[in-house]
């Protein structure tokens, strides 16, 4: 395509009249040819988005081996390989490859939200094409095409209206707006106008909810709205989970500390002399191939994948692992108004009526007028199985006399309708004639009070019929702004009673000298849940946003209503033009002061999320419709709605809604929150026996003790590092874990005081693990210098693992006794320490595995040695703790 041809279709054509369009477009209102329609084809391409470059399978795979932590691991295969180790390394390799085929599952599920953008388009397309209508394929469909629109369809392309009649478009997966938008074919002065307020413009992919249209289309494919998603969908990079930089972080921590361990043991050994080089460099590689915990990737994937289980249970639909445990380290939750913290279905809240206003949770009397008039004058269908069909406006006010027992078919029965003067945009006013059972005729008539109010002589209080004065009147417009200021849409109801239909209907001959009956306020409701769930957040030090195509009073009102906002806090709410107006730079620096923003594109929606990242903060994006998918996707985890969520902003999330609970989100972070203290857990657990196995060996060999044999050292490892680490990850959570402060993005696992913790307990294991073989070489049960050892290495060995299990009961908590978090709450935990220690036991005093083991048989008084010393790391770490609490962490 041509540059030029590219300018035409980026054209701000809603600024221009019908003919300056056509012109552009070079095309006619009786529209193309088939031959010129074929030829823009070829020009333009199809009216589809592009499906993008695509990957092949082996270039996802191989892209799963870029991560720090699995290029340790594979390091440590290597070595382990060479050094005759070949169990380990195949373990090791074993795990990497089930981590890689998880990642590419999970990469193909993140191309999805493209495909479903694609599903979303209209398969047909009512256009004029050699001088007459025809129907075609909505991917054959050029710029210069002349659309015909009525209600039901969907929006085929983009288009610059140049007729309409009584022509509503619900845009609200695209612009955020929960009520249809009335269309005009009007030119708009502004070139800036936020894309909800082009009301001569209709997009792809929106839908027509009443009256007609014709359009001439200005841009399809890749050049429409949804074109402009698709295409930052394909651009935005994924963000770095924390889960995925606190791994990376630890595995560059692990390899300078093998590194570290490598030369300083090599240099040791030297140094001390009776050593060859080669043996002593295998003896460090070696020591530091112990380090590393080949088992941790596999036991995160684990604890994630069990988290993803328990939040499914409770709504939460994770489709990406990382997920789980970014929510607990969520600082801002963005989220879409419309659909996500209010419900996207038009309810009437407040009723005016007899001088009185009802709202939602009183009754109305049944042959209450103003009922009877929001319910006659509208054009709802019901279905067979009683759904409403039609404007939500209007299925608002019959569902609001549907639940108050208004029989609605029986009514109209008794009293047909008969005649209509249909809803006109200039004059903002529908009327409706009803047949009564005297021979004469109901006018129900609705529409904008200002308009309706200049038609009424007379008002309606319990059936008095009254005239109208002064005073009503100041008292009609009082209690008509002071619902708009509450954020509702407000509709005001007449009535009068004639003898005849006029021959003419028209507005001057109908809607004249009408009897004032009431008002209707209106409102997409917040879920009752929300500002629960708003409150708690707030608790956990989480910052609510409100993102929404809506209008600024509008969005301030649910704002206040949800307690994201306080009354009158106005300067905490920003529309969509004044963004335009802000560099990124100044929105950064800004970003604190808003909670609020209004009228929308989805472009802001990604410079809001981008601000806040850029900002420090982990940010969750929730939304429902097309127009939140880019955002969900550059979000560090977007959240996509189950039930009215398109599959577009599904196909761009991490997580899912199944109930579309904005509460639900809430109960997420508390699981968040508990698998990431889990993991961190099990780092601590994990590291601090390495380090004991490290320092356990380094201390032997530097003073001439025997060590540990591989076989010992990969025995502890397979028994202590699998079944208590993944029973770690089961831990229930601490009490008052949504009472602290989101830990931010620049924590990692060893903060919060596990650094150490690590440390100190590690010295610890190694310190009593060596303290029972010299308990040993000093107070030998046989003579013989060959059994001495022997039973001080078993000694050793059985201390060293059994330790390891006592340990994980202090590493339940970080900081609290481990009295006050439970020992025994966790069943699986408590099993899962019972078969270790059998399987430990196992390979010392069943016949035969000690000489598999090379490990010696222990009498009564050497078991209760290595049980002492075993059980000893537990009250000296209650001690430590306690001094921490008393002194650190007051």
């Amino acid at each position: 395509m041509s540059d030029q041809k590219k300018k035409q279709l980026n054209d701000a054509f809603y600024v221009e009249d019908e003919k300056q369009v056509l012109e552009k477009l070079q095309t006619t209102p009786h529209g193309l040819s088939t031959a010129e329609a074929e030829k823009r084809i070829q020009e333009y391409g199809h009216n589809q988005l592009d499906e993008g470059k695509k990957k092949s399978l082996f270039s996802k795979f191989l892209d799963q081996f870029k991560d720090f932590m699995i290029l340790i691991l594979l390091a440590a295969a290597v070595l382990s390989f060479f050094m005759g180790d070949q169990v380990e390394a195949i373990m090791i390799i074993v795990v990497v490859f089930i981590m890689a085929i998880f990642g590419v599952v999970q990469e193909a599920k993140a191309e999805e939200a493209i495909e479903a953008l694609k599903d979303m388009s209209t398969p047909n397309a009512n256009v004029r094409r050699d001088n007459t209508t025809k129907t075609v394929k909505s991917t054959d469909l050029v710029p210069g095409d002349i659309v015909l629109l009525e209600a039901g369809d969907v929006i085929p392309a983009d288009m610059r209206l140049i007729e309409t009649a009584s022509l509503k478009i619900e845009e609200a997966a695209l612009t955020g707006e929960s009520v249809p938008v009335e269309k005009k074919d009007v030119i708009l002065e502004k070139e800036d106008v936020g894309i909800g307020d082009r009301i001569n413009m209709a997009y792809m992919n929106s839908n027509v909810t009443y009256g007609r249209g014709v359009g001439v289309v200005t841009g399809t494919g890749m050049n429409t709205e949804v074109g402009k998603i698709a295409n930052m969908l394909a651009q935005a990079d994924e963000t770095n989970t924390p889960l995925k930089e606190n791994l990376n972080k630890l595995g560059k921590v692990l390899s300078i500390a093998i590194i570290f361990i490598c030369i300083v043991m090599f240099g040791v050994g030297m140094l001390r002399g009776g050593h060859d080089w080669m043996e002593m460099l295998l003896t460090s590689v070696s020591l530091a191939v112990a380090a590393i915990p080949e088992g941790l990737p596999a036991i995160v994937t684990i604890i994630l994948a069990l988290g993803t289980q328990k939040m499914a249970k409770r709504n939460a639909l994770v489709r990406k692992l990382p997920a789980v445990e970014t929510l607990g380290s969520t600082d801002i939750i963005c989220s879409d108004k419309t659909g996500t913290l209010t419900l996207n279905q038009m309810t009437v809240e407040e009723v005016f009526t007899n001088n009185e206003s009802i709202r939602d949770s009183k009754d109305i009397s049944l042959d209450n007028t103003t009922l009877k008039i929001m319910t006659f004058c509208n054009d709802t269908k019901i279905s067979d199985d009683g759904t409403l069909i039609g404007d939500p406006t209007e299925t608002a006010l019959i569902k609001y006399g549907e639940d108050r027992g208004f029989d609605i078919a029986s009514q109209l029965k008794s009293e047909p309708r008969l005649a209509e003067v249909p809803f006109d945009s200039d004059r903002k006013l529908m009327s409706t004639f009803h047949k009564l059972s005297d021979g004469r005729f109901f006018v129900a008539v609705k529409g904008a009070p200002d308009e309706l109010l200049k038609r009424c002589t007379n008002y309606d209080v319990n059936g008095e019929i009254k005239p109208m004065d002064k005073s009503e009147e100041e008292l009609i417009l009082k209690t008509n702004k002071q619902l708009a200021t509450q954020a509702l849409r407000v509709l005001a109801m007449a009535y009068k009673i004639v003898d005849e239909i006029p021959s003419e209907l028209t507005s001057e001959n109908v809607e004249k000298d009408l009897i004032f009956s009431g008002l209707v306020g209106m409102i997409d409701p917040e879920r009752k849940e929300a500002a629960e769930a708003v409150r708690v957040a707030k608790e956990a030090g989480i910052r609510p946003i409100m993102i929404t195509g809506d209008h600024k009073d509008t969005a301030e009102a649910i704002a206040v209503r949800l307690g994201i906002l306080k009354e009158g806090q106005h300067d905490a709410v920003i529309t969509g033009g004044e963004l335009n107006d802000m560099s990124d730079e100044q929105l950064a620096n800004s970003i604190e002061q808003y909670s609020v923003y209004a009228r929308v594109s989805p472009e802001h929606k990604v410079r809001i999320v981008k601000a806040w990242q850029k900002d420090g903060k982990v940010v969750a994006m929730t939304g429902d419709g097309v127009n939140d998918a880019p955002a969900l996707k550059t979000a560090d985890i977007g959240i996509g709605m189950g039930i009215t969520g398109t599959e577009v902003s599904k196909g761009a999330s991490d997580m899912v809604l199944a109930d579309d609970n904005f509460s639900t989100i809430i109960v997420a972070v508390e699981e968040g929150r508990k698998v990431f203290s889990n993991i961190q857990k099990t780092v601590q657990y994990l590291l601090a026996a390495n380090l004991g196995e490290v320092l356990t060996l380094f201390i032997a060999t530097m003073v001439g003790w025997d060590t540990l044999l591989p076989v010992h050292l990969l025995w502890i490892n397979v028994v202590t590092d699998t079944f208590p680490a993944i029973a770690l990850g089961l831990e229930p959570a601490e009490k008052g874990i949504m009472k602290h402060k989101p830990r931010g993005r620049d924590s990692d696992f060893f903060s919060g005081g596990v650094m150490s913790s690590i440390i100190y307990q590690g010295i610890l294991e190694a310190g009593l693990t060596l303290g029972v073989y010299m308990y040993a070489i000093n107070n030998p049960v046989h003579t013989n210098y060959g059994e001495i050892h022997a039973d001080a290495l078993t000694m050793a060995y059985a201390t060293l693992g059994l330790i390891q299990l006592i340990h994980a009961f202090n590493v339940k908590s970080v900081h609290e006794s481990l009295f006050k978090v439970g020992p025994f709450r966790n069943k699986i935990f408590n099993y899962a320490i019972l078969l270790s220690f059998v399987l430990l036991a196992v390979t010392i005093v069943v016949p035969g595995f000690n000489d598999l083991f090379k490990v010696a048989h222990l009498d009564g008084h050497q078991w209760l040695a290595v049980f002492i010393g075993s059980f000893a790391i537990l009250p000296i770490v209650e001690c430590v703790k306690w001094v921490q609490r008393k002194t650190l962490y007051k």
